[in-house]
């Protein structure tokens, strides 16, 4: 049964959506032929809100994390990240504003194999004001975070995929981002491994951070407490749930 669903109750109305999308459209030309893959999606985030995205392939729901990450652009509608309009925004500008709101976690973990744990959750801070002591201190703090402190000198080729997850964690949330994207982030895991990752999550949003995750699996995306359903570049389901927790 579909549901668009209002804000959270106790939810302040004059709250600023960390993500706003208006008739959100992308089309992507194939030589000669668009290919419209979202068609005119509409719907708010609000602070501290975790949200499971779902739906079969090619319903649109990784181009609109790609286009909520600020990794693409719209074709046409509005999409304002945090109150600010990204149409408004050059390239430069919206490298820094992802750089700034935005903490990615990918299925594949995308870690530098190499190189330590501590160096792969510094490599946002590169592109951050931060002394290299600073980013250290503030690299070794999100790992105690996720509970592998003990592992900052080992390699990501070191370490099993439920660690690299957690390393990768720990580098999104290392310039203390207002809003995480999580794209199928327990894919690549077996389900106990799977259930820790997203107790993790759940943790996170218990204080307070906004999580979007992208998920195909109904058992995932009841950890969440709010779920979009797309189908054909069509928002069709907007509900919300009580949120599992692992025993």
């Amino acid at each position: 049964m579909s549901a668009m669903m209002q804000s959270a109750p106790g939810m302040l109305a004059s709250q600023t959506p960390v993500v706003s999308c208006r008739d959100l459209r992308k089309t992507y030309m194939l030589g000669e032929n668009p290919l419209e893959v979202l068609k005119g999606v509409s719907f708010d985030i609000m602070p501290a809100e975790f949200v499971a995205i779902m739906g079969p392939s090619g319903s649109g729901k990784s181009t609109l994390l790609n286009l909520i990450g600020a990794l693409d652009t719209p074709t046409s509608g509005g999409l304002s990240l945090a109150g600010t309009n990204i149409a408004d925004l050059d390239s430069d500008a919206l490298a820094r504003l992802r750089n700034r709101l935005i903490g990615f976690v990918f299925q594949q973990f995308n870690l530098l194999r190499r190189t330590s744990s501590l160096e792969n959750v510094k490599l946002p801070l590169l592109y951050s004001p931060q002394s290299v002591a600073d980013a250290d201190a503030l690299a070794l703090e999100k790992l105690t975070e996720v509970g592998l402190a003990d592992r900052c000198d080992h390699t990501a080729a070191q370490l099993s995929g439920g660690q690299q997850q957690r390393v990768a964690i720990a580098r999104a949330l290392v310039t203390n981002p207002k809003l995480i994207l999580a794209d199928e982030p327990t894919g690549a895991l077996d389900t106990k491994t799977s259930q820790d990752i997203m107790e993790l999550f759940s943790n996170l949003h218990r204080r307070g951070m906004t999580i979007i995750m992208v998920t195909h699996e109904p058992e995932i995306a009841a950890y969440a407490e709010r779920l979009l359903r797309f189908r054909d570049g069509l928002l069709v389901e907007d509900v919300r749930q009580e949120p599992q927790v692992t025993p």
